[in-house]
């Protein structure tokens, strides 16, 4: 029943489409099969990691086909200040918590911000999602939001590219 469901469903977004009741700009954003992926930039003070895209990222469109099988970039946040020797600034905040790297997973399995944060959740626990690329915080009590990279508490893979969401762009495996 459910494939029957599907294919009404989509036939009649053609026939919106088709009539012009709604445009194919309306549909969801083209990212051509691509998603955004960060990666380990730099081990820190206090058993801290910087995370961030580096230069293979592409936060707009992605830059790794969704067919590739990455780790999910997954946070906790326990509200941690960060450790002497950290300053957070705008492209290089403190993520306030703990990230970790998933087991590998194609990015089409990832098909919703919910089944992400799942995926981390399954991996490490309560309280665990998937990393976004906003996460870091610097300015008086980390009342900012900055972007490109962060600090975080932590162990990831060096070498490795991490599926990471972001809010504000169709740059993620589900768009």
């Amino acid at each position: 029943m459910r494939p029957i469901k599907l294919a009404l469903s989509l036939g009649g977004a053609a026939l919106l489409v088709a009539a012009g009741a709604a445009s194919p700009a309306a549909a969801a954003p083209d990212n051509n099969g691509k998603a955004m992926t960060w990666t380990l930039l730099a081990d820190g003070p206090s058993g801290t990691v910087q995370v961030g895209g580096g230069p293979l990222s592409n936060a707009y469109t992605g830059d790794t086909a969704v067919t590739t099988a990455l780790p999910v970039l997954c946070l906790k946040i326990d509200n941690s200040s960060a450790p002497t020797g950290i300053t957070p600034s705008f492209y290089a905040g403190w993520a306030r918590g703990t990230v970790a790297a998933s087991s590998p997973l194609r990015g089409t399995r990832l098909t919703s911000r919910a089944v992400a944060d799942g995926v981390c959740a399954n991996s490490f626990g309560a309280g665990w999602r998937m990393a976004e690329f906003h996460d870091g915080r610097y300015g008086p009590n980390l009342e900012s939001s900055g972007g490109w990279s962060y600090w975080a508490k932590g162990d990831v893979p060096a070498g490795t590219r991490f599926w990471t969401a972001i809010n504000d762009q169709p740059a993620n495996p589900w768009n």
